[in-house]
């Protein structure tokens, strides 16, 4: 393993995904708080409104009713199978202390969730990180509330004009981190982004080589559907490491 790089974020967010797990959220929850501090873990996945508005977290904006297959924006919440995530439960899970990262391109299910966050707790809407697929989107967010966070969440192919451009972006509009997937990272990137003190998301990521080589560049969350390696893997990280690269800033909670 080469240089360590530090992340801004000490220690990085530990994220399981939820959608494909087969464990339910509070057996998630209990693995990395097993292992990590309950105010470093936390979930990822799409967020979608029911029918009656209710948030819900789920990998498809379908979901099959006995034979058919149908829209989660069709149907009210009673109607959706209990494998479908309500946001609702994950507050209730973690008591407000666990991080949520969810993604949606829509403004009516954004505005739902950061209202779900304010009722759950005080501290709940600094835990909540909307991600958009689209930087303009993520920061139209900003409004909604001073306290969420925001995330762009996208490609390095789609970034036309450049990390550096986009970083500088993500300052200047109020964003407050960067997704990319697994394979896109490197410990460069993480220092550019962290020179405008943007955070860095990754993953998801599967193998556990995957997962301390995104630690190891600096990221400041991670993702992953294999939980036990997750934890491990943040675990592992241990105190945080020094830097002699002046460019690099210290890290911040």
């Amino acid at each position: 393993m080469g240089p360590r790089y530090p992340s801004l974020r000490q220690p990085p967010l530990a994220l399981a995904r939820i959608g494909p797990l087969d464990a339910s959220p509070a057996r998630i929850a209990a693995i990395l708080g097993s292992s990590l501090g309950q105010d470093d873990i936390g979930y990822e996945g799409r967020l979608w409104l029911t029918a009656d508005g209710q948030p819900v977290v789920h990998d498809d904006p379908v979901v099959r009713v006995g034979l058919r297959r149908r829209p989660l924006a069709d149907l009210p919440r009673t109607e959706v199978s209990d494998h479908v995530v309500g946001l609702d439960q994950l507050y209730e899970i973690g008591g407000g202390r666990l991080h949520l990262a969810l993604t949606t391109d829509d403004d009516a299910t954004a505005e739902a969730a950061v209202a779900m966050a304010r009722e759950a707790g005080a501290e709940t809407e600094s835990r909540l990180w909307l991600r958009a697929s689209t930087w303009r989107q993520a920061a139209s967010w900003r409004g909604l509330s001073e306290a969420v966070r925001l995330v762009d969440d996208t490609r390095l192919r789609a970034l036309d004009t450049g990390p550096e451009r986009r970083a500088a972006a993500l300052s200047a509009a109020g964003v407050d981190a960067v997704q990319l997937p697994e394979g896109d990272w490197t410990a460069g990137l993480t220092t550019l982004f962290h020179r405008f003190r943007r955070l860095a998301f990754a993953g998801p990521a599967t193998h556990r080589r995957q997962l301390d080589a995104l630690l190891a560049m600096g990221v400041d969350a991670v993702s992953s559907d294999q939980v036990e390696r997750l934890a491990e893997a943040v675990a592992a990280l241990g105190r945080p490491p020094s830097t002699t690269d002046p460019a690099r800033s210290p890290a911040t909670p």
